[in-house]
């Protein structure tokens, strides 16, 4: 089994979450899932999630937490993927799809009723229910 490490962005704003829907072409299109990306050699979670971030959405990181790991075992893929969640609570730019990447701004209750890839969908009831305390996004 081949293992990689992902590092997800939970972006705040007034209390809602970005979500992003996976692209046509990639694995499990179609799904939803919080921004982020694979670790490249070298990268620490919190310098690949500001890379990510910057090359998907257009963002740069100006303050996150990490929040918690998590692992999730994608058996029709021969993959274990260990995430690494950080609530970004402020950042620069605007978020636009970059990939071209349908995207929405949401509860976490209205996460919790998306497509999410399996990877996430554990993590969403763990959600605080109005963001982190220290938004400042």
């Amino acid at each position: 089994m081949k293992n990689i490490d992902v590092a997800v962005g939970l972006i705040w704003r007034k209390g809602r979450v970005l979500a992003a829907q996976r692209p046509e072409g990639k694995a499990h299109e179609g799904y939803w899932e919080f921004p982020g990306g694979k670790l490249e050699q070298g990268e620490s979670p919190r310098e690949a999630l500001a890379r990510e971030l910057a090359e998907e959405l257009g963002i740069g990181v100006r303050a996150c937490q990490f929040w918690k790991g998590a692992s999730h075992v994608y058996d029709d893929y021969g993959l274990e993927v260990r995430l690494h969640f950080f609530h970004v609570t402020a950042f620069a730019g605007e978020p636009c799809a970059r990939e071209g990447q349908n995207m929405r701004w949401v509860t976490p209750s209205e996460a919790a009723e998306l497509p999410l890839l399996p990877a996430d969908i554990e993590l969403v009831a763990s959600l605080p229910p109005n963001g982190p305390l220290e938004e400042t996004a």
